[in-house]
């Protein structure tokens, strides 16, 4: 399966939880390969930094190259996290996905662009089978008096071409500093609200891995 994950809008964590996913995935064994074609080029950095310090399992990043492998569909899981800069890329990760996956911060501005986002793939794929795409809420609010995430996951509900998914990460200090050093959220704190909101994400994403 080729795993896209993506948004035109920056800011909405993609790299943070395609690194998190590659990771988990690579500790249950799986063969993955993950690809970076966003120019910022912030997923190799990780897995640069990982590597550096002796994390295993490491992680593999390749550039946009990648996608002309035929043989990178003989992977259980390719993971792309894309980036708007490089239009012509992100179209032919787009191509090739099986599925979307949208992280959509809790805010206006990130509705509309989902929104833009997900016709722009029905766009692209028109005439061609959907790549099933799902949204969740990435870097919610934390205090129960602020209603914004559960305001931006009703109007991701509603949103035609979008299936919403109900495991949601909030904005926590934990996911900046465990990439920061080259982990996973849940190698930093395992028993830690973070690493169960991942676990949760994880558990939706790849139910077949969790129950074995």
């Amino acid at each position: 399966m080729i795993t896209v994950v993506g948004s035109l809008k920056g800011g909405s964590g993609k790299s943070t939880v395609t690194f998190n996913l590659a990771v988990w995935l690579a500790r249950a064994g799986k063969k993955i390969r993950v690809v970076d074609i966003d120019p910022q080029a912030t997923l190799r950095d990780v897995a640069e930094i990982r590597e550096e310090d002796g994390f295993e399992p490491s992680i593999n990043v390749e550039d946009k190259e990648a996608l002309d492998d035929d043989d990178l569909v003989k992977a259980w899981e390719v993971l792309v996290d894309i980036g708007a800069a490089d239009l012509d890329a992100m179209k032919k990760a787009l191509k090739l996905a099986d599925r979307v996956l949208v992280p959509v911060p809790p805010s206006q501005a990130d509705i509309w662009s989902t929104q833009r986002f997900v016709q722009f793939v029905r766009n692209l794929r028109e005439g061609e089978q959907m790549p099933e795409i799902l949204g969740f809420i990435n870097r919610g609010d934390t205090h129960h008096a602020v209603r914004e995430t559960e305001e931006t996951a009703a109007a991701l509900v509603s949103l035609s071409g979008l299936k919403f998914i109900k495991p949601r990460l909030a904005q926590r200090t934990v996911f900046r500093r465990s990439f920061s050093e080259g982990l996973a959220v849940f190698e930093m704190h395992g028993q830690g609200k973070a690493a169960q909101e991942f676990h949760g994400l994880c558990a939706k994403l790849y139910p077949k891995v969790v129950g074995k």
